[in-house]
Order: structure tokens, then C-alpha cells, then sequence
């Protein structure tokens, strides 16, 4: 969890040195909904929920539902490992410059990584 921990804080603070809002949420506990992204962002105009995992951290079956719908509404919706940083600071980047194909290009480079859960789902995996 410590991995996890740290990595949150490296995005967080990367996205206040670009002036993007952001919100920890908490999810689980009482009065809070379940499967809820851990970081709620407002990147200039964009929503984006972004689910932070450690290198081998797995995604739960509503958290991949949550992304999903965020998906579907038009926000993006992030599964992130610290090894595709890179290129979520690249979407950032893009979401500001508005060079939408590149941006449209990064998130569905972000977005496989939680369909390929998604894919695993509903094969029963």
C-alpha cells in the first residue's frame, strides 16, 4: 500500500503544478460509495477519474464499472500505473494545449488498461 501511497502523491502534485483541481476520495466507509476513482479531477474543463494501483494492483469489479460510466459520460476515466506516468502526464499536456487527437490518442492508450479488466470480466476470468 505504501507503493500506492506515494505514487498518489506524485500525481497529485503533478496536477497542481498544472493547475488542475483534485479531490482524494475515500471510498468504503461509512456514508461513502464504493468504487468511487481515488482522485476526482477538474483539468481544464475535463472530468477525469483516475483509479492509482501499484505495479502488480488489481482493479475491483466496480471499480472498472465506475470507470466504465465515467467513460461513457464523456470524462476520462483512468486506470494508472506508475509505469504509464509518461503518458499520463502526455494526456495532461494535451487535455491543456487542446490537441484533442493526441490527447483522444494517450487515453485510449490509459483506457485499454482498464478494458482489458473489463475484457477479463466478462470472460469469467
Amino acid at each position: 500500500m505504501a507503493a500506492e501511497k506515494q505514487f498518489e502523491t506524485k500525481v497529485k502534485k503533478f496536477l497542481k503544478g498544472k493547475g488542475c483541481w483534485s479531490l482524494k476520495y475515500w471510498g468504503g466507509a461509512s456514508y461513502t460509495k464504493s468504487g468511487i476513482p481515488d482522485l476526482l479531477v477538474s483539468c481544464s474543463g475535463k472530468f477525469i477519474g483516475i483509479e492509482l494501483k501499484a505495479p502488480k494492483g488489481r482493479p475491483s469489479p466496480l471499480q472498472i464499472v465506475n470507470l466504465r460510466d465515467i467513460d461513457r459520460s464523456g470524462g476520462y476515466a483512468i486506470l494508472l500505473y506508475p509505469d504509464d506516468y509518461a503518458l499520463f502526464q502526455d494526456l495532461i499536456q494535451y487535455i491543456q494545449t487542446g490537441e484533442r487527437k493526441k490527447a483522444g490518442q494517450c487515453y485510449e492508450l490509459l483506457k485499454s488498461k482498464w478494458e482489458h479488466f473489463e475484457n477479463k470480466l466478462k470472460r469469467g476470468e
